[in-house]
């Protein structure tokens, strides 16, 4: 199912999304599905109280929240879909290497923003903002040390994640983390879908649409590292929580692969869609 968390009067919430994607109902006592929100609600901050709130709420009646804040920096996969990698003048060499080792860093949660709220282009430090679709994957369980076969017990759910990055930033500084964590760079949503309804992650379409203008068009099944490796690569001696985001990564069609690049510029409204899950929109702001 799609769970939505929002604001609504003074409070925060979570709701369940209805089959037309306008109605939230808000009752999740109603919900048997839902028997382990509550084992994880400390890091899904916000829990609905349906005596505070009436059972159905219009989505045009709120204000949505980013699913989830990690309870450490959104840990990404760089370089996961080969044509991506070929787009940026990467190797066969490079290839063969990234397949054997996966790339991985992260992104400041303080990026984390979510759909319908502004992209901040920082065009004091920046002329290069790019979009980046991907699969967020999230942590259900305390999760160490796993093996691929066990992998994707361990979720909770997924999303839409947009990486947005300052190409000129992260090429300046020769590493990843700055130019991929400046304020508003990480939207995330439209809602969690919970992994019973997406099944196998390795199969799910996957665009970015610029104003209209289809970018990205593929498939997670084009993944050179699959969700369950990478979360049993970043399980190994490090404790992944309830609530932990990874980002897995982007095919081609980025801005910077366009020549000339195709990079954002304020009032561009960015879509980042995922098969079951919708649509993560937001515009660049001034």
């Amino acid at each position: 199912m799609k769970l939505v968390k929002f604001a609504y009067n003074t409070g925060i919430h979570w709701g369940v999304l209805d089959k037309n994607n306008t109605t939230l109902h808000t009752d999740l006592s109603k919900t048997p599905a839902l028997k382990d929100f509550n084992s994880v609600m400390d890091f899904f901050e916000g829990y609905p109280h349906a005596t505070q709130l009436p059972d159905l709420i219009s989505l045009l009646d709120v204000t949505r929240l980013a699913p989830v804040l990690p309870t450490k920096n959104v840990l990404c996969i760089g370089k996961n879909y080969h044509d991506h990698i070929l787009e940026f003048d990467g190797s066969a060499e490079d290839i063969e290497k990234i397949k054997e080792n996966p790339i991985f860093f992260s992104k400041a949660i303080s990026s984390i923003i979510a759909t319908n709220t502004l992209i901040n282009p920082h065009t004091n430090i920046t002329s290069q903002v790019d979009y980046e679709a991907e699969l967020g994957v999230i942590i259900g369980k305390a999760c160490l040390n796993v093996t691929e076969e066990e992998a994707l017990d361990y979720v909770y759910g997924y999303t839409c994640i947009n990486d947005v990055t300052a190409r000129d930033i992260q090429k300046r500084h020769q590493q990843w983390m700055r130019g991929k964590s400046l304020d508003t760079h990480c939207p995330i949503g439209p809602c969690l879908v919970t992994a019973d309804e997406i099944g196998d992650p390795q199969n799910l379409k996957i665009r970015s649409i610029i104003n209209g203008d289809l970018r990205q068009d593929a498939n997670t099944s084009l993944m050179m590292h699959s969700v369950a490796a990478q979360i049993s690569v970043l399980s190994q001696g490090m404790t992944l929580n309830p609530g932990d985001i990874i980002a897995t990564g982007t095919p081609k069609g980025v801005g910077m692969g366009f020549n000339p690049p195709k990079f954002l510029k304020p009032g561009d409204e960015v879509e980042i869609y995922i098969e079951k899950i919708g649509s993560l929109i937001n515009v660049v702001g001034q």
